[in-house]
């Protein structure tokens, strides 16, 4: 069973292998074992965030757990992981294009069993391990950024990180909202938000949920596809560098999902689908 359809994950490998340096072999006697391919270890890799089992599960005689952490760890290193990430939303930008204008923030609570740097007490799971994220996307609900941190800090406490990222796509519209629901609804978020000359459209606390929607839905959709990822839904992973790779792992392929999805209704090309599911 293949971790991600083949018009996602074939493009985004060769991206991948794009953005690696040339690898140097240093060895002095240059009798060790011949390296595994970067293709097949990024393989593995998908098959971790996807299914979210332990690398030990998934080595066979093409690659074994050990080099799936090294080369997780090389590669964070390189920084490869949020580069590939904003090359994914920059081809959806010029494709598609950004809908910059409005933007939402949310975040979302999710299990880490395993404790670790972004563990904390889950105040909605009995005060097991958990996790939180705090999401941005744009109107469109396109993942832009993701700030990691454990499942007792505040929504509000993560607002002024989660709107730093917005400098990797200046220049912004004129007027850009950012649409946040009630756990926003502090006089911080609002500072937070007019020291960067953003416009808040914040839920007031007490009023019914149905009755404030706003646009803010997006980014509860992105963290719907986000969870579907079993490395995220329940995260084993004890340090923040590796939360963050696979968070930005998971947030490339969701925005070619989208970019796939979304072109399939603006152009046409020789291996189009005759339907815009993704299979």
């Amino acid at each position: 069973m293949p971790a991600a359809p083949s018009c996602i994950l074939d493009p985004l490998r060769e991206q991948f292998l794009v953005l690696l340096p040339p690898h140097v072999d240093e060895h002095p006697l240059g009798c060790h074992r011949p390296r595994i391919d970067d293709a097949v270890v990024f393989d593995k890799l998908v098959e971790a965030l996807v299914f979210g089992c332990g690398y030990e599960r998934l080595a066979d005689a093409s690659c074994s757990a050990t080099t799936m952490r090294r080369r997780r760890d090389e590669w964070i290193r390189l920084g490869v992981w949020d580069r590939l990430r904003l090359v994914c939303v920059d081809a959806y930008d010029q494709i598609i294009g950004l809908d910059l204008a409005d933007l939402a923030v949310d975040g979302c609570t999710t299990k880490a069993v395993c404790g670790g740097e972004c563990a904390g007490r889950s105040p909605v799971d009995r005060g097991k391990g958990g996790m939180k994220r705090s999401q941005l996307t744009d109107g469109g609900g396109v993942p832009l950024a993701t700030v990691s941190a454990p499942a007792n800090t505040r929504d509000d406490a993560l607002l002024p990180a989660t709107l730093d990222a917005l400098k990797d796509f200046a220049p912004l519209p004129a007027d850009v909202t950012v649409h946040l629901d009630a756990g926003y609804d502090y006089r911080p978020c609002r500072e937070a938000l007019d020291e960067r000359g953003l416009h808040g459209q914040i839920v007031h606390r007490g009023t019914p949920a149905p009755i404030q929607v706003g646009r803010r839905w997006v980014v509860e959709r992105t963290n719907s596809w986000l969870n579907d990822f079993g490395k995220l839904l329940r995260c084993t992973e004890r340090r923040r560098a590796c939360v963050d790779a696979y968070l930005a792992l998971a947030a490339a392929i969701v925005t070619i999902r989208a970019l796939l999805r979304a072109a399939w209704y603006r152009y046409r090309w020789n291996t189009r689908s005759r339907s815009p599911r993704i299979r």
